[in-house]
Formats: structure tokens, C-alpha cells, sequence
């Protein structure tokens, strides 16, 4: 597989580190609020590495954080050092624990993570549940000189890391920031680029999520979790860090330093993949702006999250994609012919000889869908290739073997629908008989005229061996 690596800014033939498996992190969400569906599109990104790298026969060992503190709000303006801290702003905003915030929202995390049918990690991993492993990071980058204390905390030492031979900010431009080029706070750092590893508790207020530490109490820094976390289930180098593009500039740029400056190992990880951002009616998308939509909202509207993930699917995860709602009921329409579709087909149990023709024809379609998914996961070349073979004149069987395998990759849940039962409609039922009784009595054109009337009610007749088949028009070749 090919895919686009934001460390070299080049496309790449993915090869994992230990032969036939891939170790892949995903920045899994801050459980302080309801996730958008712009968040959504990230984790369904992630999804989709898990399953091809599965579908290629590699073993994947998938790990994805749920951070649960350290987030603090000044993320929104370009200082993750700054502002008040995610979770306990949730607290106060609801009148509720941290704990109880955490709990709430990582649950209604997890049953929408199961309505997307994301493939389940090996490990959810929660910040609080590794305060440990995160503070013995930080140790380890201390005794290596490259921390300082400031006021509210233990900072990072970009420069002094900078001198011992490595260098800050690959995926973004930040080794060119300069000072007062971020957003001016009281915190004294030495360096506009530097960030906290561990934040003191303030002096005059207590917080609901504290732990005793080597500094003093207080919490770890928001960067530092995926660091310890990953690296405890990973290794200190693995293969595929994924996330959304807005973590591309600060976020992980700071997890590559830390990770690199209390191991002295590099790369920490070869492919890191970035996801677009999903637009809303073209504009951006934001909570200020009453557009932030939730799976909540998709389902009030009757849509199913499976609509929502055949949306995300059509179109490329390095361009943005413009959320509307015409789109998604384009979508659902779509995706509800497919599901129709291979309803039908997997009904079907004779076994058709193939011709040579329609035996190249398989095999065609079988390489130009895995042609497109391992060219940098060219998702909607494959749903087009998905398409193509649906509308061809190969065996239902073998359509239905082609879908049942391509499923793994686009996690519709396709084999698992269940044929329903087909309504005829009582007048449909009588002009059936009429056309069979007038077909008895030879009279072709008459019959030819009342099957064009059956087709005109959405239905079509096929005559067998045993006798007329009814059929819905949308399923079958159209």
C-alpha cells in the first residue's frame, strides 16, 4: 500500500517495522462534549488504514487514546498551554464530577464508535489511567537536561533538544517560529515553541484531577499522554500515527520531540497520515457557528450512521469534504440502493460457470479495487470501481463474493444485511396474472404492453423455468 506521509511530504510504500505487522495509534477524542462529525471523519480515516492493512493480511496491533484531562482549552488559539482545562470546564458547565463528564462522554463515544462499525481498537487507552507511565516520561526527559520549570509547570526545552543533533517541527513550519509569533501568555518560557509536560495545580483553587508528582502536584501536560501510552503498547518506534490535520502543527510535532529526546531513538514513528477537514456548506465548521453537527443530529433527521459513513467514503481523505444536507441524502439514497442490491444477491445459490469473458471481467474488477484502495486509500476510485461492477452483467454470485470481500474495507456491513421479504402490491400481483394469462393465450403485444406497465410501478417480471419472478427495477443490473 501507498500512502501520503506527512514527515516527507511524499507518497510511500508503507513496510512495517517487524515483518507482517503494523503497530498503528490513532489520537482518539477529548471526552469533555459530544464529538462532531468533522471529528468523526478522522476516526473513520484511521478505520479504513486498520481494515485494508487487515484486508492485505497484515496483523495490526491498534491502540487509540481517549484523553479524559491535560486538554486545555487554549488549543483553540494556537497555545495547548494555556486556558482551562476541558474536562473541568465540563464539570462546571454541567454541574457534574470531571470523573463523571469523562464517563458520560466517552460512553456516548463508544455506542456512536459502534454505529460507524469502526473496527474496536486492542486497547481504548485513558490519560488518567496512565499518569504513571507519563510522569516517568518526563523523568527520563529531565535527567537528559532538556526541561525546565516555569511558573505553572515543567516545560520542554525546544532548543536544547534543537542542539542535541534533532529537529523540532518536521510535520509543520513551527522550527520557524519566532517570538511573540504565538499567542502572548504570563507563562515565562524560555522559547515560543516550548511545551508543558507537567502543569502545577493552581495555588488558590482545587482540582477534581490532581496526582502527586516528582514537581509537585498537578497534571500531565496534554502532549505527553500520547507519547507514554503509544509507546507503552508500541513500542518506542512503531509504524502509523494517524490523526486530523489540525494536530499536524503543534500536537504531534510535540509528541515527535518528546518522544525522540527520552528514547534518543528517531524516527518515533515512520508514516504519520493527516485527515482533511469536513466543511459544512462550504464554510468551516464550528460549535460558535451552530453547524458543529453530531450523530445525534444525523439520526434526528432519519438518517443512519451507515449514510454518514458511505458520505465520508466519497471522497478523498487528504481534501476536504463538504458536508451538506442534500449531500448526505444523496448518500443515504445511494447507499440504500447498495444495501437493496446486495440483499438480493445474497439470496443467490447457483453457481454459474463462467465464461472466459465474464472470468476477466472478475478479475479486472477485483484488481482495480484494490489498484485504487492502495493508492494512497483512493476511496472514491473504489466506490466507482464498486459501482462499475454492480451495473455489469457478471453473476450475482460472483458480484455477491466481490461485495462481501470489499466490505471489509468499506465497513458498510454489507454481508451482514439480511434479505427482506418482497412486497408486491395487490394490483402489481393482478397484472402479473393478466400477463401470464394473455402470454397462455399467445397475445405478445398485449402482454408486452402490460409488462411495460408493471415496470412503470417500479417492478419487473422474469420469466423462468418455474414460472414469472417478480423483482424491484432498482435491483438487479439497471
Amino acid at each position: 500500500m501507498r500512502i501520503y506521509n506527512s514527515l516527507t511530504r511524499k507518497i510511500e510504500t508503507v513496510e512495517p517495522i517487524k515483518k507482517g505487522k503494523f503497530g498503528v495509534y490513532t489520537c482518539g477524542p477529548t471526552v469533555y462534549d459530544y464529538l462532531s462529525i468533522g471529528n468523526w471523519r478522522t476516526y473513520v480515516l484511521g478505520d479504513l488504514i486498520v481494515r485494508v492493512l487487515g484486508w492485505l493480511d497484515y496483523e495490526v496491533d491498534y491502540i487509540m487514546n481517549i484523553t479524559d484531562v491535560g486538554h486545555l482549552t487554549g488549543d483553540n488559539v494556537g497555545d495547548a498551554d494555556t486556558g482551562e482545562d476541558r474536562m473541568e470546564k465540563g464539570a462546571k458547565r454541567e454541574g457534574k464530577t470531571a470523573w463523571d463528564i469523562a464517563k458520560f462522554y466517552t460512553d456516548d463515544f463508544l455506542k456512536s464508535f459502534d454505529k460507524l462499525n469502526l473496527v474496536k481498537p486492542k486497547k481504548f487507552t485513558k490519560a488518567t489511567e496512565y499518569i504513571k507511565e507519563q510522569i516517568e516520561l518526563v523523568e527520563k526527559i529531565e535527567k537528559k537536561g532538556l526541561s525546565y520549570k516555569a511558573g505553572d509547570g515543567i516545560y520542554f526545552n525546544v532548543q536544547a533538544y534543537e542542539k542535541t543533533g534533532n529537529k523540532y517541527g518536521e510535520l509543520s513550519t513551527l522550527d520557524k517560529i519566532k517570538e511573540g509569533a504565538r499567542v502572548k501568555t504570563k507563562i515565562k518560557k524560555k522559547d515560543p515553541r516550548d511545551f508543558a509536560l507537567w502543569k502545577f495545580s493552581p495555588k488558590d483553587e482545587k482540582r477534581q484531577m490532581e496526582w502527586q508528582s516528582p514537581w509537585g502536584r498537578g497534571f500531565p501536560g496534554w502532549h505527553v499522554e500520547c507519547s507514554a501510552m503509544s509507546m507503552n503498547h508500541l513500542g518506542e518506534q512503531f509504524d502509523i500515527h494517524v490523526g486530523g490535520e489540525d494536530l499536524k502543527s503543534i500536537h504531534h510535532p510535540n509528541e515527535i520531540a518528546q518522544s525522540q529526546a527520552a528514547t534518543g531513538k528517531k524516527p518515533f514513528v515512520r508514516y504519520w497520515i493527516h485527515g482533511a477537514f469536513l466543511q459544512v456548506d462550504g464554510g468551516r465548521m464550528g460549535k460558535s457557528l451552530g453547524n458543529a453537527y453530531r450523530v445525534q443530529d444525523i439520526e434526528k433527521k432519519g438518517f443512519t450512521v451507515m449514510d454518514l459513513r458511505y458520505f465520508y467514503l466519497t471522497g478523498h481523505y487528504r481534501k476536504p469534504l463538504n458536508f451538506t444536507w442534500k449531500a448526505l441524502g444523496s448518500a443515504k439514497e445511494t447507499n440504500n440502493k447498495l444495501r437493496s442490491i446486495a440483499a438480493e444477491w445474497q439470496g443467490v445459490k447457483t453457481r454459474t460457470k463462467l465464461s472466459e469473458e465474464k472470468l476477466q471481467q472478475v478479475q479486472e474488477f477485483s484488481s482495480k479495487f484494490k489498484a485504487a484502495v492502495e493508492n494512497d486509500l483512493a476511496m472514491p476510485e473504489a466506490i466507482a470501481v464498486m459501482w462499475q461492477m454492480v451495473k455489469s452483467n457478471i453473476p450475482e454470485q460472483d458480484k455477491w463474493e466481490l461485495i462481501s470481500d470489499w466490505d471489509q474495507v468499506l465497513g458498510l456491513g454489507l454481508s451482514q444485511i439480511k434479505k427482506e421479504k418482497l412486497v408486491i402490491p395487490t394490483e402489481v400481483k393482478e397484472l402479473v396474472d393478466k400477463r401470464e394469462k394473455l402470454r397462455q393465450e399467445k397475445k405478445w403485444p398485449e402482454a408486452d404492453k402490460v409488462r411495460q406497465g408493471i415496470e412503470a410501478k417500479g417492478f419487473v417480471v422474469l420469466d423462468t423455468a418455474q414460472g414469472s419472478k417478480v423483482k424491484e427495477k432498482s435491483r438487479g443490473n439497471d
